[in-house]
């Protein structure tokens, strides 16, 4: 036990301790208006960089970045090895950079992308490129590895499957949620939008989910073919379409695994990886809660079914 990770897990223990909770978000879902909704959220430390005027997406990214600010903080408190820890699991900006670089690349605005410090790794480079080309070769010389093609889809996917599997081998407590998020990832790309995995993402995949299930050329024959530590996500899911019950499914479990985490007495990467857990599943509620909101508490029931 060394002196960084006692500090890092209280640190860790502490923060998590402040997230705004079931109860909070299903207030701010319940809230007559988005902007009433907004005042709410503007007691929790969601707070930072907030606009009480600003319409759902803005108050979204909000959360978004106020979730970021937290991981940054959090990674900062680290040794060296927990900031590393941290910087994999806080991998899905640097993906969300890059989607908006790509649409920015075909003609649409590009909003200011998420101020990642040192979480980056690889997007002042990715930033820079002019071209599908130029991204996917700065991939492909980075630890995200080449994703095979330049095609948005592929881009996208190979960074995510690249997470995940860096993210299972380097940080083993968090393996279970990097299968069940791949799992998603080709149900969604392949099974239902019909993309084709390219390059070092066909090798992620089929390291997470076995080749068996990666070589699947239906769904329920995929779904089938996964291993246990990938199945679990999507358990009575019949049809892809269905997939938004396996996501909530997915958040859910990160946070319960991530609550016992850092229930323990332990002081090395469990409270830390916990702590990231139960962040950012407290930012997905709180930004569906703002969808619900925004749209007068329509979408409650569906809001409800995603608390379990």
């Amino acid at each position: 036990m060394s002196a960084g990770w006692v500090a890092g897990a209280t640190r860790a223990r502490a923060m998590a301790a402040a997230r705004a909770g079931p109860e909070r978000a299903h207030e701010l879902a319940t809230a007559p208006s988005l902007p009433e909704a907004l005042r709410v959220l503007a007691t929790t430390f969601y707070r930072r960089g907030l606009d009480l005027t600003a319409g759902p997406g803005r108050a979204q990214r909000a959360v978004s970045d106020a979730l970021l600010w937290q991981l940054r903080v959090l990674a900062g408190w680290q040794p060296r090895a927990g900031a590393a820890a941290v910087r994999l699991l806080a991998s899905g900006f640097e993906i969300a950079n890059t989607r908006d670089r790509l649409r920015a690349l075909s003609g649409a605005p590009q909003p200011l992308p998420h101020r990642l410090g040192a979480l980056a790794t690889a997007w002042p480079r990715l930033s820079r490129a002019t071209s599908p080309a130029g991204l996917r070769a700065v991939l492909a010389a980075s630890v995200w590895g080449d994703p095979g093609s330049a095609t948005p889809a592929a881009l996208l996917t190979g960074m995510r499957l690249s997470a995940a599997a860096r993210a299972a081998a380097q940080v083993p407590v968090a393996a279970r949620w990097a299968a069940g998020e791949a799992a998603l990832v080709l149900a969604r790309e392949v099974h239902l939008t019909g993309h084709r995995l390219t390059g070092t993402a066909r090798r992620d995949a089929a390291r997470l989910l076995g080749t068996a299930a990666v070589r699947a050329p239906a769904f329920t024959g995929f779904r089938a073919r996964l291993p246990e530590s990938a199945r679990w996500v999507l358990e009575g899911v019949e049809e892809p379409e269905d997939l938004w019950r396996a996501e909530a499914r997915w958040w859910l479990s990160v946070e319960r695994d991530a609550v016992s985490m850092l229930a323990g007495a332990r002081f090395d990467v469990s409270p830390l990886v916990g702590a990231v857990g139960v962040l950012a599943a407290d930012a997905w509620r709180v930004r569906a809660a703002l969808e619900c909101a925004a749209h007068d508490g329509r979408a409650l029931e569906a809001f409800d079914e995603l608390l379990g």
